[in-house]
């Protein structure tokens, strides 16, 4: 697909910005008085009990408070003021099951989600569950999760959600580590048109955990399930409570939800986002970002609740602002290519905010699927988790949004909890593959290896937040040190490290070039794994690559490429020499002679999570040709036995 765009068509329409939420004018609102402009979004945007009496007290640096006195309710403002404004007949959550209407789907209103969130309050309080207590939740994509969440934010106890996918091991250092009171789980999950069991690993992991005093199932799949005497069905407690329930106001700083990182080793690092702040950026960006219109907009992000980005963009921000949105439970492939686009075209949704992979996923698929639906009510269009590459950007505007649909490339992570650089659709002229700039009320700076600040365009560095935000993560449960050691001291305690390598362009856009252990040093050259694989995927016959770098005697790293090819680009008995040859001179050309692969290796898949992550941890593994490690949390665990068959290790 050539590139047919000009600076004007990546232009926000006058129409478009006419109507926008996000405005210029809010980055010299920022930019004149920062705390002043939090205080002002955060009383316009959200319900207080009590006002607060400080914007941001930062005297204990690194350990922020944020709109200190103030207090509220979560679950107050995103479910019950909404009912209390006329609009409890809106539809908060489309839940679309897996398989259709006959497996489950549904619509919730507002009134219907007050009712719900009560009851599960009402019976957390009657299990013991206090303020302070934790309540871990290991569910699929289902209603009840989104409930379970609001009912422990209703009533102040902080949750842990694990995500469905992970093993029973991974949910032990997790329940134990949050020192869990209540576990809510399902009997079952939907997957890929198969019901697979889901509380077996709750019982395996509760072997010898003396903290959880109840376990709270959800019959989602009507499996036979082992009873223990601690266990209660969810229909025979929640749906039977009573259905009014009084939310309490928490302070500001109060614990809403620790979250557990992927991909760690050793003991599980439980990120902690607080009450206001989160709450408030939360919403903030899901309206400026995702330029989010309550009233007639249909919002879908297709992420895994147990993921942070479905905690901010399915539950807290959207549900703040009184957002009608689709849930989806089930894969983009099940039980046909064109799911997605089916419940596009059901939902008439309008914003539609998912991963680079799957669009990847997409891509290689073919444009002719998403082509047989109708997709025109789409108007936003965004894209999260890792960097996306211009071909994937270009690909989705143009077949998902029709050709003008903005993309949004928002990048921000679990520890910062909501969106911190991406283009605003109403203002931003954009530029394919870039997230371009910090939103406004968000700092940040790229910086040299010695740490001062660069704005060399094309100059590889460490990106860098200048200043605290709302709904930055306030520490790693239980372990202050940690918190400091990881994020504030890599370059002193001034700057918060996120991780990322980045770069400027002659525009002053900010390229995300992925976590900085995928910023390779070849031979003194700093080189980033997300540029490979944007050139890799730039040829014709290339589906989707993922680079790792690994360990060489003579160039301290070398690249090593894993690739799809596209459907026909190779033949039975074919084994890949030319093409492997013809991609390692192609890579040479888009970038230089020293991007060029050391090897690369065509597999018929790519290892992933199940909110769409490549898992280049694994891929670096096999590189340097060690044993692979903890594959729990990929969607399909099996893939690497496949990809190790296909390269026959």
């Amino acid at each position: 697909m050539t590139d047919q765009t000009t600076p004007d068509d990546l232009a926000p329409s006058p129409a478009f910005s006419a109507h926008a939420n996000g405005t210029a004018d809010l980055y010299a609102q920022a930019d004149a008085d920062f705390e002043g402009f939090w205080a002002r979004q955060a009383r316009e945007r959200l319900t207080w009990a009590k006002d607060f009496d400080q914007t941001l007290d930062w005297s204990n640096a690194p350990f922020a408070k944020w709109f200190v006195g103030g207090q509220l309710n979560v679950a107050y403002n995103c479910v019950d003021r909404h009912v209390e404004a006329g609009n409890g007949d809106r539809v908060a959550i489309h839940f679309e099951a897996e398989g259709g209407d006959d497996f489950g789907s549904r619509a919730l209103t507002y009134a219907d989600l007050q009712r719900e969130v009560s009851q599960a309050a009402n019976t957390l309080e009657s299990l013991g569950v206090t303020a302070g207590d934790r309540v871990a939740i290991y569910l699929p994509m289902i209603p009840e999760a989104i409930v379970a969440m609001l009912a422990c934010a209703r009533i102040g106890a902080p949750h842990s959600l694990v995500f469905g996918g992970f093993s029973s091991e991974a949910l032990k250092a997790r329940i134990e580590d949050a020192a869990a009171k209540v576990v809510i789980t399902a009997d079952g999950q939907y997957r890929r048109g198969k019901a697979l069991p889901l509380k077996p690993a709750v019982d395996q992991a509760l072997n010898g955990v003396e903290s959880v005093e109840h376990v709270l199932v959800v019959r989602r799949t009507g499996g036979e399930v082992a009873w223990n005497e601690r266990d209660l069905w969810w229909h025979e407690t929640v749906e039977t409570a009573a259905d009014t329930h009084t939310p309490q106001p928490m302070d500001a700083e109060h614990p809403l939800f620790i979250l557990y990182t992927s991909g760690t080793t050793g003991r599980p690092k439980g990120i902690l986002h607080t009450t206001g702040g989160y709450l408030l950026q939360s919403a903030y960006t899901n309206s400026i970002v995702h330029d989010l219109h309550p009233e007639t907009d249909v919002y879908w992000c297709t992420a895994d609740i147990g993921w942070v980005t479905g905690h901010s963009y399915i539950v807290y921000g959207p549900l703040a602002n009184g957002a009608t949105q689709v849930v989806y439970e089930g894969t983009p492939d099940t039980p046909h290519n064109g799911r997605w686009w089916e419940i596009v075209e059901k939902y008439k949704v309008t914003i539609l905010y998912t991963a680079p992979t799957a669009i990847r996923t997409c891509m290689k698929w073919g444009h002719e699927i998403p082509e047989k639906y109708d997709l025109s009510s789409i108007r936003v269009l965004g894209s999260v988790g890792e960097p996306i590459n211009p071909e994937a950007w270009r690909w989705y505007r143009e077949y998902i949004g029709a050709g003008t649909a903005p993309v949004v490339d928002t990048w921000w992570q679990t520890e910062t909890g909501a969106i911190m650089i991406s283009p605003l659709p109403g203002v931003t002229t954009l530029e394919p593959g870039s997230a371009q700039r910090p939103i406004p009320g968000v700092s940040a700076e790229i910086l040299d290896d010695e740490g001062t600040p660069t704005h060399d365009p094309e100059s590889v560095g460490y990106l860098v937040l200048t200043k605290p935000w709302p709904s930055m993560l306030r520490t790693v449960w239980g372990d202050d040190d940690r918190y400091r050691e990881t994020y504030w001291s890599r370059f002193g305690p001034k700057y918060y490290f996120a991780g990322d390598g980045a770069k400027y362009d002659e525009k002053g856009n900010i390229w995300i070039l992925g976590r900085v252990d995928d910023v390779m040093n070849v031979s003194g050259h700093r080189l980033s794994t997300a540029e490979i694989e944007s050139a890799l995927v730039l040829h014709d016959r290339v589906a989707e690559a993922a680079v790792v770098g690994a360990t060489d005697e003579t160039t301290g790293q070398a690249v090593v490429a894993f690739v799809i090819l596209r459907q026909g680009a190779s033949h039975e008995g074919d084994d890949n020499t030319a093409i492997v040859e013809e991609l390692r001179a192609h890579v040479a050309k888009e970038i230089g002679p020293i991007a060029k692969p050391r090897t690369i290796m065509v597999v018929p898949e790519l290892p992933k999570t199940r909110s769409g992550k490549i898992m280049r941890r694994l891929l670096r593994d096999l590189a340097e040709g060690r044993e692979v490690g903890d594959a729990t949390t990929l969607a399909d665990s099996s893939v690497m036995n496949v990809i190790q068959a296909g390269l026959g290790n």
